[in-house]
């Protein structure tokens, strides 16, 4: 069921002209989202959530198009598109998820032109993420954000940083091929995207030893669970007791369906989406489509119920749930889902080796 309060301020946000106004809204939408999270699935919070957060990044990146009008930059020189990295290119978004962006901008038809065209988008990329945080989004701490000039490039430099990549898969590049496979579009001219997903996706055909490194760096982070089905509590600080949430359950499981989908030549980048395309193409049974499905499901509730901090206005998560909420009935339920990624982890490892 639609719920008519959100609706309602959602309408507004798309009319909104100014930063304190759309601030406002910000505030207003996540105290009532607050509130209805225990009252939905998680699936379908998760989609109204995300609806919200990419229509206050759209009107954020409209306004800063404005903006540079009124500043003497004038109009985009040339078609772009905005780009969402990580949760937000995978639409999910916690209440309180941070900028993870970047640009792709058309290539000028002089090369003369290429500078000026550069400075712009520089600019731009800046003004963004500047409005966004006045939003009360943090930029990334690894400035994986569109005022970073490295994330901020034209067409032909982002296939040939690609193509770079591809070329030399050390682990910091390896990292930068997988942020790459979770981006989406969230303004401007989706052909620009397409075009780079098409670049990724050739490169990757042309270079299969990437797919060890890649499955290197998808086993990084350890599930929270022991040999002997314990779960990995932290020992220390404010959280101890606690569970590292985000990178013993949700980050594990979403790299794993992340390269299962790459080496299927899956687009979509929603988790859920994902494990049923990788269903419905044969990568995984019926019953582990189900299995996942439900596992992963069970990760966004309890994102939902991690720590929540405010900031200096910026709304902040640290993704560790905390012991106070760690109930017997959602240990044994987290336990059998830790269990379940485990054994995802294990078929990644024997499609990705050949190893049975």
């Amino acid at each position: 069921m639609s719920d008519p309060v959100r609706a309602k301020l959602l309408s507004r946000i798309g009319k909104a002209d100014d930063v304190v106004t759309l601030r406002s809204l910000r505030d207003q939408i996540h105290e009532r989202m607050e509130a209805l999270h225990a009252e939905q699935p998680a699936e379908q919070f998760y989609t109204d959530l995300n609806e919200v957060h990419d229509a206050f990044i759209r009107r954020a990146i409209s306004l800063s198009e404005g903006q540079m009008a009124r500043l003497g930059h004038g109009s985009p020189p040339v078609p772009y598109a905005y780009l969402l990295f990580g949760s937000g290119g995978r639409q999910e978004q916690t209440l309180s998820s941070d900028q993870d962006s970047g640009m792709i901008y058309g290539d000028p038809e002089e090369e003369s032109e290429l500078e000026r065209v550069r400075d712009y988008f520089h600019t731009f990329g800046k003004m963004v993420v500047q409005t966004l945080e006045r939003l009360g989004y943090p930029p990334c701490e690894g400035e994986v954000i569109s005022a970073n000039p490295f994330w901020c490039q034209s067409l032909t430099e982002w296939r040939a940083k690609l193509d770079g990549w591809f070329e030399e898969p050390g682990w910091e590049v390896v990292r930068y091929l997988l942020i790459v496979a979770d981006s989406r579009l969230i303004y401007g001219e989706n052909r620009l995207l397409q075009a780079l997903k098409d670049h990724f996706f050739s490169d990757l055909l042309a270079n299969p030893v990437i797919a060890r490194h890649m499955l290197n760096n998808t086993m990084r982070h350890k599930v929270l669970i022991g040999v002997f089905g314990q779960l990995l509590k932290e020992q220390y600080g404010e959280d101890a007791g606690g569970l590292d949430l985000k990178y013993g359950a949700y980050i594990p499981m979403v790299n794993a369906i992340r390269l299962l989908s790459i080496q299927a030549d899956i687009r979509e980048t929603s988790t859920l989406t994902r494990i049923d395309r990788l269903y419905q193409q044969g990568v995984v049974s019926k019953e582990d489509h189900a299995l996942y499905a439900h596992i992963f499901a069970l990760f966004l509730r309890l994102r939902l119920m991690s720590t929540l901090k405010r900031d200096d206005g910026l709304y902040t998560n640290n993704g560790k749930l905390p012991r106070a909420k760690m109930t017997k009935e959602l240990i044994d339920e987290l336990k059998a889902g830790l269990k379940g990624v485990k054994k995802l982890r294990r078929f990644v490892q024997r499609q990705m080796t050949g190893r049975q």
